[in-house]
């Protein structure tokens, strides 16, 4: 994808966006409505792409109401409450400054994501090798990971630019690097979703549909092209942009 196309939806995002933070404050009702609700689609879509079968009203109920899914692996519904949590805290670290933000930071996250599943592995670099199922991709060795990641967080507090630009890499950087032996997508994802919240973006869901495209995009990333990744990410952001600005246009017109 040309520079100058991206640019032009950036700058349509940054549009929206405003319009947007002219409806600030709002309501704080309309505001626990998003949260619960952003609260369940992001955690049934960062697990779906993953491959749990757990539907969103499956993950809804167990999430609101705590009935679990029959026939469902117990796995997946650890998955659930592990996303669900992830999510909170992931809203407590947005209060900080991207400076802010530590590697301890990070490894919370991943410890969250894998809490019960695979403690041993939670929150700690993997001490193997490792290869992605369908990727060319050579991952580093695990005994340079404690620098790789020194490296990636110098990077992530060093970024200036637009915010949607900074998410998409990190959420790249950090796959490509692959510190964790599970968990690394999630992961992932949700430090994606911390520096669009840290700048007033709303969270933004990549859902199970779009696996295919999302891979596709990442994989291309990793060739030495993140137009296309950066473009996928700022697609989900557009969306969860229309949609908050639907709700608060709703929301005035009461």
């Amino acid at each position: 994808m040309e520079r100058t196309n991206l640019n032009i939806f950036l700058a349509r995002i940054d549009e929206k966006k405003q319009k947007l933070d002219t409806l600030r404050p709002l309501p704080v009702e309309l505001i626990k409505n998003v949260h619960d609700w952003m609260r369940i689609e992001l955690t049934y879509t960062t697990n779906a792409i993953e491959g749990n079968t757990l539907t969103r009203q499956e993950t809804a109920l167990l999430l609101e109401h705590g009935i679990v899914a029959a026939g469902k692996k117990l796995r997946e519904h650890f998955e659930a409450f592990n996303a669900a949590r992830a999510y909170d805290y992931v809203n407590e670290l947005a209060k900080k400054s991207r400076s802010d933000i530590t590697l301890c930071d990070v490894l919370e996250v991943h410890r969250l994501v894998l809490a019960s599943i695979d403690d041993a592995h939670a929150g700690v670099f993997r001490q193997t090798a490792v290869r992605i199922m369908g990727s060319h991709l050579v991952l580093p060795a695990a005994h340079k990971l404690d620098r790789l990641m020194d490296e990636f967080m110098c990077w992530f507090h060093s970024q200036e630019g637009h915010p949607v630009i900074i998410a998409a890499r990190a959420h790249h950087k950090l796959v490509a690097i692959h510190p964790f032996i599970d968990g690394n997508g999630r992961a992932a994802r949700f430090l994606m979703n911390l520096v669009l919240v840290q700048n007033g973006y709303p969270w933004s869901a990549i859902i199970p549909e779009s696996r295919r495209a999302y891979l596709a995009a990442l994989d291309k990333a990793n060739e030495g092209d993140d137009s296309e990744w950066i473009l996928f990410v700022a697609d989900a952001v557009d969306k969860s942009l229309d949609m908050m600005l639907e709700l608060a246009q709703q929301n005035i017109e009461k």
